[in-house]
């Protein structure tokens, strides 16, 4: 899977250089800037790949094109969204920098 590629940001210089309508799709400006805190965890005895989490996602920072659901933390943002939306309580927010958690 093609993962979204980070497009320099560039201040448009008159009205008529905003875009209009819809981004293209799979691009970002920029990716985690190393302001999270907390960061998601799945467990991946738990996890029955709902897609809940891919779906409700708002960086789209989580990877279902293999065997299990992956986070890609180099776009996730910590905002706990997949955490609080899994019915199951797979998916744990671990504050940043704690090795103990399962997923390391």
């Amino acid at each position: 899977m093609d993962r979204p590629k980070v497009v320099e940001y560039s201040k448009p210089l008159c009205v008529e250089d905003y875009p209009c309508g819809a981004f293209k799709a799979g691009h970002l400006v920029q990716d985690n800037a190393g302001w999270r805190v907390f960061r998601p965890v799945i467990d991946q005895q738990k996890c029955v790949r709902c897609l809940r989490c891919f779906l409700v996602c708002p960086d789209g920072a989580i990877d279902k094109s293999g065997d299990r659901l992956e986070i890609d933390y180099g776009f996730c943002k910590g905002c706990g969204v997949c955490a609080y939306e899994c019915k199951l309580g797979a998916i744990t927010m671990v504050r940043e920098g704690d090795e103990t958690d399962a997923g390391l």
